[in-house]
């Protein structure tokens, strides 16, 4: 059983709570709407608590469930008390009308968090390719669903992976941290698929191994 800490508690952040804490983990979860925060807590009951935003994270990996328009001043927020932790990047940086990023050209979401976090905290991208439902759905229908991560410290990725197998769910190295950007890109491709082609979002992208 370890502490996790969420900074968010939107859909993602209560998808990737109530998976860690039936899996055992003790979630703690925050956000700048404190009454959300707490509304989240009490629906999830034993094992979650909601604690004040901007407090120090309990949690050695602490999840980044915020929008990536809000992510920056976050991080930039906490400031050193996110030094030292495993920082998990969920954000996608991409524009409301699916037609760009909003990052510069010569960089991607996971860079910029690392641009504003302490020099000793490590950036792990992961989650920013599945919907939240089909997340929240994934443990009642028996379902391994895989997440892509990246990042450069590889006992950041080991404990990240070791985090997202206990909640039942498929970790899948991409390599380092630049990889991250390919995975912002995946994300754009599933919102292509959904406008053009799958037309729901019950559907999730994956590895499938022949033979």
């Amino acid at each position: 059983m370890s502490t996790i800490s969420i900074i968010g508690a939107g859909d993602m952040a209560a998808a990737i709570a109530r998976l860690a804490v039936k899996a055992g983990h003790i979630v703690e979860l925050t956000s700048r709407d404190a009454v959300k925060a707490q509304a989240l807590a009490g629906q999830i009951g034993a094992n979650a608590t909601a604690v004040t935003f901007g407090t120090v994270p309990a949690g050695e990996m602490v999840i980044l469930a915020v929008p990536y328009a809000a992510v920056l001043d976050v991080v930039k927020q906490y400031g050193e008390k996110l030094a030292g932790k495993f920082l998990v990047d969920i954000t996608n940086p991409i524009k409301s009308d699916f037609s760009g990023f909003l990052t510069p050209d010569d960089s991607f979401g996971a860079q910029e968090i690392a641009k504003v976090a302490p020099s000793n905290a490590d950036i792990v991208k992961a989650f920013n390719t599945q919907f939240a439902h089909v997340l929240a759905a994934s443990a009642e229908e028996g379902r391994s669903l895989d997440v892509f991560l990246a990042g450069d410290s590889t006992q950041a990725k080991v404990r990240v992976a070791a985090f997202v197998a206990s909640l039942g769910l498929r970790p899948m190295d991409t390599g380092l941290l630049p990889m991250a950007r390919t995975l912002e890109h995946l994300c754009m491709l599933t919102l292509g698929l959904l406008t053009h082609s799958v037309k729901h979002t019950r559907f999730s992208i994956g590895v499938s191994v022949p033979g």
